[in-house]
């Protein structure tokens, strides 16, 4: 066979097995056996081995690819995968529609689907091909996870184009979910390895996809439903979100086959009834339905709050139960000073997971239900993620009730009362305070130091290195490698890390600081209208409610923030140990964090130190080493180990050049 027979040959193979995933995995009515497809595909797989020129990357054969990974990069989503807001109250989704009845001045229509209970995730596509996949993350921006989302069967690596015109750029946003019968036969095999097992089948999904090797995901059976466009250019335009459902099926992606439409809040209830009896007899996990405004126009007038859509509302099940005994009650020190009790129970199965504690809020409420060591208790998940105290069944013999601490149990301060807290007020002195504020201080969203991790922050406390945040950036790599377990290559890179945060955008730094009432999209918020650290300290609490998702409690929680004489010490010590706020960049639709770009070789035009300038001066961020969160690397000449590690990673590389003519720098910047 030549070439141009065999390359005519796949192209039909190639055809005839995206038309059998097409009937199987979207219409669920496939028309030969598997027998036969396993057939279509091993004939693609010898052409593409005689001929490997043949070989295309949106080819059915190359669903597996790819090295094993050190990590996952981040990357910026097309659109913002906002969280749902939720209730099981049937007066709630009354007033959900009556709201937008009257926004509308007519009934409204609504898109209802279950609300499935996966992984979420962003698939992009161009031209009809698949180019990225990336987890939820912080909604902004999540872990690209491409290669191992390329792995699950029902994902379609080209579109189909037969009915509706591809759009240049579609990302939509999907649930990976695994099957019961697959979990179930999933954790068998791994009982048989000796290896630990999932607790359900959203836990073995989630951990299948973040899989370092692809070739792991491909060996678990997961499936995924798309349910929403975040983006979409060229093509045709859509006025309800239901078109939109139509064309993702007939584009070939796999949508909820329960998806259907109803008007008013009785159709919402009755879907919820419906689903709820049928919830057991699926073989998928749902905790709930979700409702959907399919106008499209009304939901961009609706608009979004800070975290949730004002144009969709879920409505969970009622949630899983089960008793067990609670056999103590451990205190536990939160990282603002709150001694929250802690039911320990008698590890117990509810719904698919195994339970072994449970919040008890605060002691007030523990007064309130009467709780004692020794009850025996029944337990659900709340909304089936957290685990909740519903009630006590029996209690055998007279108990006490547990009282709370007169002292901390991390610093052995006398505790305080504040309404139905108790309080440790040592802030500055109490080890598990410290011990939270630094683990915050170094997470993904605020300064995001890599290697900072549970074990080392409790060790530099233990050491005496650091006392408050500021104190991790007077630390040097000499001084880190005296840390237990602390080898002289983990010493260098976590001084290198903790040097790379010390210039951090202004929203990330809010963040960081813990301050009661922000949460990232609130720090967002604030630094887009402040623009300064100066700007925000200044601010009064009537100035900050004016801001957009700060409410009247969290305006006055942060005006009192900022004048207390404690945290102007730890600010002041963090600016004079070199940490640097800059104002938030200007966000575009395409990219909403500051690039992180690593320089490996010597440059030729310009100083390392002066390129990294310029980076920073552009509103990027010149990192000392690649990292999971490293967007771009620029190699010049005699590139070190950092190029292998950027390669194996996948992370773009260019060449000084490259980078020169996407930042332009001026005459001066330029010079040496």
């Amino acid at each position: 066979m030549i070439l141009s027979e065999a390359r005519a040959r796949a192209d039909v193979l190639r055809r005839l097995i995206r038309q059998h995933d097409y009937r199987y995995y979207v219409l669920d009515r496939p028309t030969i056996s598997d027998t036969a497809y396993d057939a279509l595909v091993r004939k693609l797989q010898t052409l593409e081995t005689r001929f490997p020129e043949l070989v295309t990357p949106d080819s059915p054969t190359q669903r597996v690819a790819g090295e094993i990974r050190r990590g996952f990069r981040t990357v910026a989503h097309h659109g913002p995968m906002l969280s749902l807001d939720s209730t099981t109250d049937v007066e709630a989704i009354t007033q959900f529609d009556r709201r937008l009845r009257v926004a509308r001045g007519t009934t409204i229509r609504y898109v209802l689907e279950p609300k499935f209970d996966g992984l979420s995730v962003e698939v992009v596509y161009r031209d009809g091909a698949l180019v990225s996949a990336s987890t939820r993350g912080n909604g902004t921006r999540g872990e690209d996870v491409t290669a191992n989302v390329r792995t699950i069967r029902n994902v379609p690596l080209q579109l189909r184009s037969s009915t509706q015109p591809l759009p240049r750029l579609l990302a939509v946003r999907g649930e990976v979910m695994m099957r019961r019968t697959d979990f179930a036969a999933l954790n068998d095999r791994l009982r048989r390895d000796g290896k630990p097992l999932f607790a359900n089948p959203r836990n073995a999904a989630a951990g299948s996809v973040r899989q370092l090797d692809p070739r792991i995901t491909a060996g678990r059976a997961l499936q995924i439903y798309f349910y929403d466009v975040l983006a979409i250019q060229g093509g045709r335009t859509f006025r309800a979100a239901s078109d939109y459902g139509n064309c993702m099926k007939a584009w070939g992606l796999p949508t909820s086959p329960h998806r259907r439409n109803g008007t008013g809040a009785r159709a919402i209830l009755d879907y919820h009834k419906r689903m709820a009896s049928r919830r057991e007899s699926l073989d998928v996990e749902i905790d709930g339905i979700v409702a959907k405004v399919d106008d499209l126009t009304l939901r961009e007038r609706l608009g979004s709050t800070a975290r949730h859509p004002r144009w969709a509302i879920g409505m969970k099940f009622v949630a899983r139960s089960t008793t067990t005994r609670l056999e103590r009650i451990k205190v536990q020190v939160g990282r603002t000073g709150v001694l929250t009790p802690v039911a320990m129970l008698r590890p117990v199965e509810v719904g698919g997971v195994t339970v072994s504690r449970a919040t008890l809020h605060n002691w007030d409420e523990l007064r309130r239900r009467q709780l004692r060591v020794g009850d025996t208790v029944e337990i659900a998940r709340a909304g089936d993620v957290i685990p909740e105290i519903i009630r006590r069944i029996d209690r055998p013999g007279r108990r006490s009730i547990a009282q709370p601490p007169r002292l901390c149990p991390s610093c052995g301060s006398h505790v305080v009362r504040r309404g139905p807290f108790r309080v440790c007020p040592n802030r500055l002195g109490c080890p598990a305070q410290r011990a939270a504020a630094i683990r915050h201080f170094a997470s993904r969203n605020a300064l995001d130091i890599d290697g900072l991790g549970p074990r080392t922050v409790q060790a530099l406390i233990e050491a005496g290195m650091v006392r408050t945040v500021a104190d991790l950036f007077a630390l040097s790599a000499t001084e880190l490698r005296r840390l237990p377990r602390s080898g002289e290559i983990a010493a260098r890179r976590l001084a290198e890390s903790i040097a790379a945060a010390r210039h951090v955008e202004l929203d990330r730094f809010l963040f960081a600081l813990g301050i009661p009432g922000i949460g990232a999209t609130t720090a967002a918020s604030l630094a887009e209208r402040f623009r300064t650290l100066d700007a925000v300290r200044r601010a009064d609490a009537t100035t900050l409610a004016a801001t957009p998702g700060v409410g009247t409690a969290a305006a006055h929680e942060i005006a009192a923030f900022f004048v207390r004489q404690s945290s102007r010490d730890v600010i002041a010590a963090l600016l004079r140990n070199g940490v640097t706020v800059r104002p938030p960049r200007a966000r575009s639709p395409r990219r909403t964090a500051a690039p992180s770009i690593v320089f490996t070789g010597t440059l030729g035009t310009m100083t390392r130190a002066r390129a990294q300038r310029l980076v920073e001066e552009r509103g990027g961020r010149a990192a000392p080493r690649i990292t999971r969160s490293t967007d771009l690397v620029v190699a010049g000449t005699a590139p070190g180990s950092k190029l292998k590690r950027a390669r194996k990673l996948r992370i773009p590389v260019i060449s000084e050049q490259e980078f020169l003519q996407r930042y332009r720098p001026t005459r001066s910047e330029a010079s040496p």
